[in-house]
C-alpha cells in the first residue's frame, strides 16, 4: 500500500487550482466563456491596448491562459505549460502596470501572482499525481525547463517591448511629429 505524499498532493491541488483559474481567463478571451468578450472583443481590446496585431495578440494570450492551465492542470509537459502560462501573464502585468501594484485599483497583483505560481510549477515540477510522472517523464526533462521558460521570456519581452514601441509612436503621432517628420527634421 502506498502512503499519500503530502507534498504531491499539494502540487496536485495547486496545480488544478491555478490551472483552473488561468483556464478560465483563457476560454474568456478565445471563446467569450464566463462573460470574456471572446476572440472578436478581446482582439479589439488588444488593439486599443497597443498590442498589435489585436486578433494574433488575443490568440496567443488566450492560448497560453487556457492551453498553459490545462496542461498544468493535468501535469502534462508541465516545465513548457508553466512557461506558457507565466509568459501570457507578462503580458498581462504590462497591460496593468501603468495602474501600479494592488488589485483593487487595476494594478498588476492578480496576474503577477498567477505568473510566479505558475512558474513555479513548472519549474518544482508536477509531483506524483500528474501524467509527467505517468509517462516517465517523457514530457518533463530538465532541458525542457531551460528551453521553456528561455523561449518564454525571450516572446514576453518581444511582445512587451512592440507594445511600448507602439504606444511611443501613438504619443509622437498625437504630439503633430509623424515618425518621418522627426527624422528628417
Amino acid at each position: 500500500m502506498t502512503c499519500i505524499n503530502r507534498r504531491d498532493l499539494g502540487l496536485l491541488t495547486l496545480r488544478v487550482g491555478t490551472g483552473a483559474v488561468l483556464m478560465a481567463h483563457g476560454t474568456q478571451k478565445l471563446f467569450g466563456w464566463f462573460g470574456g468578450g471572446g476572440l472578436t472583443g478581446t482582439a479589439a481590446a488588444m488593439e486599443h491596448m497597443g498590442f498589435t496585431p489585436g486578433r494574433e495578440s488575443a490568440l496567443a494570450a488566450g492560448i497560453g491562459e487556457a492551453g498553459g492551465g490545462a496542461l498544468l492542470a493535468l501535469g502534462l509537459g508541465t516545465p513548457a505549460a508553466g512557461a506558457a502560462a507565466a509568459g501570457a501573464m507578462a503580458g498581462a502585468v504590462a497591460v496593468h502596470a501603468p495602474a501600479g501594484f494592488f488589485a483593487q485599483g487595476g494594478g498588476f497583483e492578480y496576474p503577477a501572482f498567477l505568473g510566479f505560481t505558475a512558474a513555479t510549477i513548472g519549474i518544482a515540477g508536477a509531483g506524483r499525481y500528474a501524467l509527467d510522472h505517468a509517462t516517465g517523464h517523457r514530457f518533463d526533462r530538465p532541458w525542457v525547463v531551460a528551453v521553456a521558460f528561455v523561449g518564454s521570456a525571450l516572446m514576453a519581452a518581444a511582445v512587451v517591448t512592440k507594445r511600448a514601441n507602439a504606444l511611443a509612436a501613438d504619443d509622437d503621432e498625437e504630439e503633430g511629429f509623424a515618425p518621418d517628420e522627426e527624422a528628417t527634421s
